[in-house]
């Protein structure tokens, strides 16, 4: 292939990993790791190296839009880094340790499943808008984990408080593990976390999750730069295809229904893993 050709391809997917990463709070990684692999043939290491970068563009450009918004809830987010964080180190680490004993299509399988556990909660939570009946812990209390946006389709104020801390924390680190072993930023648990245990709105779980995965890639993907696993050829294009697409779903989340927002990613999601998982058989 043809450097401009591959250079272009890359923009473009980039614009669509960025835009779908935005709405639904995974970060790009999700989608431009998998494609990186199977599509363009890059190494499970670099593509992971480059979804951390992508993570970093769309929590730069989706986050800041998302906070200006009133969307984003940054008490919860920075409290839930302390997790998410260490965790990214581990996970970071690991995948190097990993790499060097060729254990990569292992780690491509372990990647597939991961994605395709995520299906099923989804899918039960697909009707509902707003979350119902939620009690907040007393760390909750005691913190002020309450907030308020304005529901554009639904033209009200939407009041929220969050729910049970701690296994929303111990799903955060497991998140940041995640993140760091394949780049993916984790938005996924991320989101599960925000949404299944805190029952924060899925647009708010979404909003904070873009937040944070940026704190989070930062934190692996210094480790994997400093490791040799960001090739600036691949990343340059992905970065700035994925900042575009994160930009313009900025646009569009404010106005879905928070149902709606739910069901966009898992056909992604379920494909994704799909490929992934056979790439690792050796099969794709």
């Amino acid at each position: 292939m043809e450097l401009d050709l591959f250079v272009l391809l890359l923009f473009l997917v980039a614009i669509a990993a960025g835009f779908v990463g935005s709405l639904v709070g995974l970060g790009g990684g999700v989608v431009i790791i998998p494609v990186l692999v199977v599509l363009f043939g890059v190494s499970f290491p670099d593509a992971t190296g480059v979804g951390l970068m992508t993570i970093l563009a769309t929590s730069s450009t989706a986050g800041a839009s998302y906070v200006r918004e009133r969307l984003t809830d940054i008490r919860i987010g920075m409290f839930l880094e302390i997790a998410t964080v260490p965790g990214a180190l581990v996970g970071a680490t690991a995948t190097v340790f990993l790499t060097h004993a060729n254990l990569d299509d292992l780690l491509l399988i372990a990647l597939g499943v991961v994605l395709l556990s995520l299906i099923p909660g989804s899918i039960q939570r697909r009707n509902e808008e707003l979350p119902q009946g939620v009690v907040p812990d007393r760390r909750s209390q005691a913190l002020g984990f309450a907030g308020a946006y304005f529901d554009q389709p639904n033209q009200r104020e939407v009041r929220y408080v969050a729910a049970n801390t701690d296994p929303a924390l111990g799903v955060m680190f497991g998140a940041g593990v995640v993140s760091g072993m394949f780049g993916i930023g984790a938005g996924v648990f991320k989101v599960l976390a925000l949404e299944r245990y805190l029952r924060l709105p899925m647009k708010v779980s979404t909003a904070t999750s873009n937040f944070m995965i940026g704190v989070t890639g930062a934190a692996g993907g210094g480790i994997l730069l400093a490791a040799g696993y960001v090739n600036a050829l691949v990343a340059a294009p992905v970065v700035i295809g994925t900042a575009v697409g994160a930009y313009v779903g900025t646009r569009l989340l404010p106005r879905l229904l928070n149902r709606t927002v739910r069901l966009i990613f898992l056909p992604v999601v379920v494909v994704l893993a799909i490929e992934v998982i056979l790439r690792g058989l050796g099969v794709a």
